[in-house]
């Protein structure tokens, strides 16, 4: 009898266990599909992720194509319904809900905010041709003839454009005439130097570039002279398209409600640790002189370290300078692994401008060897002085210096090449990052160089200003798309609370404008990833080690704060 019984609970033991196996066969053939049919019917997204099966194409920006994406999505939705969940690993579930929530996400994009019928920049056609130009990921000349498919496929996506676009917001259209200029100067220009490496492909490049500035100068016209006009659509996507297009953005369990009152919170204490910062500077700056008026001490010190700044000369220069800087402290002060992958500074194309003044373009998660851009936009040639000079005391040497952590180490540079080693049993992590993960960490890395002492106080005020700016940017995000804030309430809050200048007031308003919901990935994902710290140290007490602790946050890909915790057990 007792032989009997241990006999059944091997059998139920091993039929249990050979369940499990099948369910996560199943999940994971399920997930490779996904991806396989994903890659090839969004080229321009398997050449991002550095897949280059598909780089002689271009997406399909007909409404057919665009339905059948959205077909697609909603078939494998389905399929996962079919997936036994509670017989998954871990990581296969923490795989099953990244798959899960982005073909939801996809699906809300396509069917209810349509920006494909709203938002010209969807049609922009500058990465699709310069992503496979600027990386060394193959011969020039493959990657050229690739390029000139791409190319001669751009009067054809203009015609689809053309098609979709209904009653667009006047400030999307704005930014795409800008933004076209830039793409037709990268095929007259840009392009020039790459071509004359394979002089054998000028005859043939020649005729297909024609045909596509051409197409390109009648489709700026036709943007200027006829769309705009009739731009009328309001840019605010309103209360309940916001709310829900805020959980897709930041995958956070944080309500909009929460968001706005925790960050009107860290307004207050922020601005006192930046006034306490600021005191013996003003003191030494301005003796004698009153310290009651806290934002008038803030904002006088400000000015005074931004008399410090870059020009459009040196910009570059001090960047590389800052870089190297960076990462000899971190090294020094062991903080967390720095990767050995390349990363170079670059001017960031003129196609690419209007929105951020800096970022950091990584290489794909699929790409090998691939080389990490970190670009900085320089003002424009038709700016004036004034508007340089108010442009670059925002970003003075001290903003650079914190900029470049942001953007490089340890901040996306870093992150995102610890990103790519993950090895999953799918490729999910590596194709879906969360951006909410990836400016929490990078807005986490400014706290943690000035929480160790990198430039001194100089640099703290800097990223306690940067710190303000994260939510403010939280703030203004929703207050403009569901609450009607105007641009003069959102530059008074920017300027007043924020010490921002004039001119980066102006652009973040624009930006707000123009990318609702991401502008809560920073002060939501910075908020995350202290609360993983905190969780850990009281976990680990006097056994916390910060290099062991970044290590392991970062070894997860660029995955939610709230699958992080789960998988630390926090």
């Amino acid at each position: 009898m007792k032989f009997m019984v241990i006999f059944i609970l091997c059998i139920a033991i091993f039929t249990s266990c050979n369940t499990k196996k099948q369910s996560n066969k199943a999940f994971e053939k399920l997930a490779t599909n996904y991806i396989n049919s994903l890659l090839e019917i969004s080229p321009e997204f398997a050449t991002y992720l550095g897949n280059h099966d598909y780089d002689n194409r271009v997406n399909d920006y007909s409404l057919k194509g665009i339905q059948a994406e959205l077909q697609f999505n909603r078939s494998y939705l389905d399929s996962l319904s079919t997936i036994k969940t509670k017989d998954l690993s871990q990581n296969n579930l923490i795989d099953y809900k990244i798959m899960k929530f982005n073909i939801k996400s996809t699906i809300f994009s396509l069917d209810t905010l349509r920006s494909y019928e709203w938002n010209p920049q969807v049609y922009n056609m500058g990465d699709a041709v310069y992503g496979i130009v600027s990386r060394d990921f193959a011969p020039l000349k493959e990657r050229l003839l690739n390029a000139k498919e791409r190319i001669k496929a751009i009067p054809s996506v203009l015609e689809h454009t053309k098609v979709n676009l209904k009653n667009p917001t006047k400030i999307h259209t704005e930014t795409a005439i800008r933004q076209n200029e830039g793409v037709i100067s990268l095929l007259k220009n840009d392009l020039k130097q790459f071509i004359d490496q394979v002089p054998e492909l000028t005859d043939e490049f020649a005729p297909v570039q024609k045909e596509a500035i051409e197409a390109l100068q009648k489709y700026g016209e036709w943007l200027e002279n006829d769309l705009l006009p009739k731009a009328n659509r309001d840019f605010r996507i309103g209360t309940e398209k916001f709310e829900k297009k805020l959980y897709y953005s930041l995958n956070s369990d944080l309500s909009k409600e929460d968001i706005l009152s925790r960050a009107e919170k860290a307004l207050i204490e922020t601005q006192d640790d930046l006034y306490n910062t600021a005191l013996p500077f003003f003191k030494k700056f301005y003796p004698g002189k009153s310290t009651e008026n806290k934002k008038l001490v803030i904002k006088s010190v400000l000015n005074k370290l931004a008399d410090n700044h870059p020009t459009n000369e040196n910009i570059v220069q001090l960047a590389e300078e800052y870089l190297n800087q960076c990462t000899d402290f971190v090294e020094k002060n062991n903080l967390v692994t720095v990767p050995t992958e390349p990363i170079k500074i670059i001017v960031m194309p003129e196609y690419q401008r209007g929105v951020a003044i800096a970022y950091c373009d990584a290489p794909g998660a699929l790409e090998e060897n691939g080389e990490t851009f970190y670009a900085i936009s320089p003002t424009p040639k038709d700016w004036t002085a004034k508007k340089s000079l108010s442009f670059y005391m925002e970003y003075n040497n001290y903003m650079l210096q914190n900029l470049t952590i942001h953007e490089a180490t340890p901040g996306h540079y870093l992150q995102l090449s610890h990103a790519n080693k993950f090895r999953g049993s799918t490729l999910l992590r590596s194709i879906f990052y969360s951006g909410t993960f990836v400016e929490g960490w990078a807005t986490y890395a400014e706290q943690l160089m000035v929480e160790k002492g990198f430039g001194g106080d100089k640099v703290k005020m800097q990223q306690l200003k940067m710190k303000l700016r994260l939510i403010i940017n939280s703030i203004i995000d929703q207050k403009i798309h569901t609450a009607g804030m105007t641009e003069q309430e959102a530059i008074d809050i920017m300027m007043n609370e924020g010490f921002q200048e004039e001119g980066e007031a102006a652009g973040k308003w624009r930006r707000a404008c123009l990318t609702s919901t991401q502008l809560s990935t920073y002060f939501v994902g910075n908020t995350e990833i202290n609360d993983i710290r905190s969780s850990y140290e009281q976990k680990h007490g006097k056994d916390f080690e910060m290099k062991i602790f970044h290590d392991q946050i970062l070894s997860y890909s660029s995955i939610a704060p709230k699958y992080v915790k789960e998988l630390m057990g926090l």
